[in-house]
């Protein structure tokens, strides 16, 4: 008699600074969660900044860093300028936005310690916000990096390797790689491929009309221990984005 294949599932996505929801979403489904670290640092995108919401609304939390003059550096080549007091100012805007929060001082000693430490890289701070979020909501997979593997190819075919690296049976990604990804390549391999397909939720939220896409700290902050299971909620339903918003993708 032969034994059941056991689903294993992989998620590989570029570290962020303090995440949206569907990037906990994707770590929740994943049993075994890469950073893409060692792929091209995107100057505009979610690698150094998120955004929280203020009492006028969303606003940046971005992180500075130091990479002009080094070409098309790699995330985890990319140094933050220290010559600037961005954990202070981060702080005090989340400790000033978030003052009425009822789980604002059950998670705020933690992350002002994460932060003023003497960061010199940020995809070492990336990670370590990451790790801190993932236990306040009870995530714990196994957590790789692509910089470690020694695996080489192209787009969908060094996805592909790394999924294979892990015994995968199932690669889970974003939406917005649809425009990109191999999906026959993976089927050829005998590897399902999962569309994220997030249905942002609604939870309580400060200062008036509801808005989403924010760094998850809104939720945690918001609803404390709860906020799992807004997420696993989030999860469970159609996808659909609202507001009509855009997509937050990575």
């Amino acid at each position: 008699m032969t034994s059941a294949i056991v689903p294993r599932s992989v998620v590989i996505l570029q570290p962020g600074y303090l995440p949206w929801l569907g990037f906990f979403d994707q770590l929740r489904r994943s049993d075994v969660f890469v950073f893409y670290d060692d792929v091209q640092y995107d100057t505009h995108g979610w690698r150094n900044r998120n955004r929280v919401k203020t009492q006028n609304g969303p606003a940046w939390l971005s992180v500075p860093v130091r990479h002009s003059g080094l070409g098309l550096p790699r995330i985890l080549d990319v140094e933050i300028d220290g010559r600037r007091p961005w954990a202070t100012k981060h702080l005090e805007t989340i400790r000033q936005s978030y003052a009425r929060a009822p789980f604002l001082h059950d998670y705020l000693p933690e992350l002002e310690e994460l932060l003023m430490r003497p960061w010199e890289r940020l995809v070492d701070l990336d990670i370590a916000v990451v790790a801190l979020m993932a236990r306040w909501l009870g995530l714990r997979r196994q957590i790789e990096r692509s910089s470690t593997l020694g695996i080489a190819g192209d787009r969908s075919d060094r996805l592909l390797r790394i999924c294979q690296r892990f015994g995968a049976t199932n690669y889970v990604s974003g939406d917005s790689a649809r425009d990109y990804l191999d999906v026959a390549l993976f089927e050829r391999s005998g590897m399902g491929v999962e569309w994220q397909r997030f249905a942002h939720p609604v939870y309580p939220q400060l200062h008036g009309e509801f808005a989403p896409f924010l760094s998850t700290l809104d939720l945690l902050l918001n609803c404390g221990a709860a906020s799992r299971d807004v997420l696993e909620g989030a999860a469970a339903r159609p996808a659909a984005l609202p507001f009509g918003g855009a997509s937050h993708t990575s």
